[in-house]
Formats: structure tokens, sequence, C-alpha cells
């Protein structure tokens, strides 16, 4: 099996070539970063290329059996313009450059409507009339670039071994002897191993569907209470998760957001009006199709290790 990975230099992206390299395929890496990124932290078990989606495409790319499109922007702050610009038009480069390949695109349960929780979400229901940020908008929108030619997977809160996202946000909420956050931690959640994602992108890209909505996640949600309680305990941080109603902090973060705009800041405030729409309420999907269709078998949510991470 010959597999091209975008993105091959991020979080999921370097997770997908390694489960691609241990089950003994030809792996194609590009990622943004310099050569040497993906070579120093998996040995040079797969060749690495450097590519921005969003310039010019390399010369003689490999002929390959499939495409895992993991390249993307991934943040909830920053210019509307650039995110769609990598998105967007980053996905639609990609899919160009191998019109032959089959397309796997790693998508996101941020599509779904941010305006109201996401209950046991079935891959029909994402169609939001607004977003609370370009990132959600930027996905939609990628989604229907390749929709008619590719298996799109959307994972929920990506977390694991060299998580650059979900346990720093968390970690960085702890103040004292207090994890802050929003609800009242009996919302149910649905994460994503990043183990559990590389397995989805393989049977994807391998698998019998050459085209097809998945939403991919672990085995079962988890009540956000006892995730944060998980990771705390696992992180040896004498700590516990202290709840802020969410009728509160939802319009204070609206007007942090306004603050941060207006003084031309580059980095979001702690707290944004996404991060509190997906503690807030609950956020879990259905996997009934990827069980089904993709043969997908994941674990269930352990922060096992996580004092590594």
């Amino acid at each position: 099996m010959r597999v091209a990975v975008t993105g091959a230099s991020g979080f999921v992206g370097g997770a997908v070539c390694r489960a691609a390299a241990a089950q003994g395929w030809e792996v194609h890496a590009f990622g943004r970063r310099p050569a040497t990124a993906l070579a120093a932290r998996d040995g040079g078990a797969v060749s690495y290329r450097s590519w921005d989606i969003t310039g010019p495409v390399p010369g003689d790319l490999p002929e390959v059996d499939a495409v895992v499109h993991c390249a993307g922007s991934v943040t909830d702050w920053g210019p509307k313009r650039e995110i769609i610009e990598v998105n967007v038009g980053g996905t639609a480069q990609v899919r160009r450059a191998f019109p032959a390949a089959r397309f796997v695109h790693v998508s996101t349960a941020s599509v779904y409507d941010p305006f109201r929780p996401t209950v046991m979400a079935r891959e029909h229901e994402y169609r939001a009339g607004r977003y609370v940020n370009a990132y959600g908008e930027s996905k939609a929108l990628a989604e229907l670039v390749v929709r008619d030619t590719a298996v799109i997977l959307r994972p929920h809160a990506v977390y694991g071994e060299g998580d650059p996202t979900l346990l720093p946000r968390v970690l960085g909420a702890v103040r004292g002897r207090r994890l802050y956050a929003v609800g009242d931690g009996r919302q149910r959640i649905s994460l994503t191993s990043v183990g559990n994602l590389a397995q989805a992108c393989l049977l994807a890209a391998a698998g019998p569907m050459a085209t097809g909505v998945f939403n991919v996640t672990d085995a079962e949600p988890i009540v956000l209470d006892d995730a944060l309680r998980a990771i705390l305990a696992e992180r040896g941080i004498d700590a516990r998760p202290y709840y802020l109603p969410a009728a509160l902090v939802g319009p204070l973060a609206g007007i942090a957001e306004a603050a941060y705009r207006a003084s031309g800041r580059p980095r979001p405030p702690r707290l944004t009006r996404y991060a509190v729409g997906h503690l807030a309420v609950e956020r879990t999907l259905d996997i009934t199709a990827a069980r089904e269709r993709l043969g997908y078998h994941p674990l269930p949510t352990s922060f096992r290790g996580a004092s590594a991470w």
C-alpha cells in the first residue's frame, strides 16, 4: 500500500505516518516544517518532503494508492482569510495534486452547529447556519470541495501523546487547586484519541469505501467531570474541577474576544466562545457508520500515560 500523508510534521499527520509505517506501507510524508522534523521523531521510517499546501505543488510527486489529508489550520483564533486559504484552498490543491488516488480528508466535528448541543449526532446533521469562528466554517467549506470524491472523517477533541491543543488548554485552566471549566460537569462529550483516529485513517485509505462521511471518536462518550479528574490524577496535579455557569462565561468570552481583536493581539484570550461551546453542553457523536462501513473498532477513552505527554 502506497500512501501520501499531508500535515505529516503535525500531531495527527505524524501519528498517521507512524501507524502506516508500522503496517509496512510505503509512506510519503509532506509537511510545512523542515525535512528533518519528521525524521528526528520517527527515525526516518518514512520519506518526507516539505510542502506548504498554499504554495506551489512539488514536482515529481509519487504515485500513491491513497492520500490522507491531515494538513490544515487548526485554530479558533486568527485571520479568517488565512484560515480559509489553508483549509479550503489547500484542500482543493492537494486533491488536484493526486487526482487518481483515494482521498481521505480529516475534517472535524466542529462542522456541527455550535449554537446547540450535539447529542449523538449522525453525519447528515452537520449543516449549520453560522459558526462562531473561521475554523468551523472553513472545515465545512473544505468538506464541500471534496465530498463527492473523498472519505471524510470527523473526529472531536483529539488528544494523546504530542497533543498541542486539548491537554495544554486543560492544564492552562488550573489556578491553584482549581481547574476552571464551564457548565456543570455532567455533560457528556465524545473524545478521539490520536491512535483511534490514525486507525480510522488507515481503514479509510485501504478499505472498500471510496467516498462517505464518518464520525470518528473513542468507543463511548465520557462525562466531562470524569475526564478532567482523570487528567489531573494522571498528571499528579492536586486540583479539582470548578464549574462556572455558561450564561455568565459565554458573554464574558465574547467581550474578551472583541477586546483582543481591537488591540491586535496575535494570541487568543484564555477563554473563547468556541471553547465555551465545546465545554458547556453535550458534544457527542454517533459512530455507527464508521463501525459498520469502515470496520472501525476504537478503544475507550484513556489518559494513561498522560504524565509524559
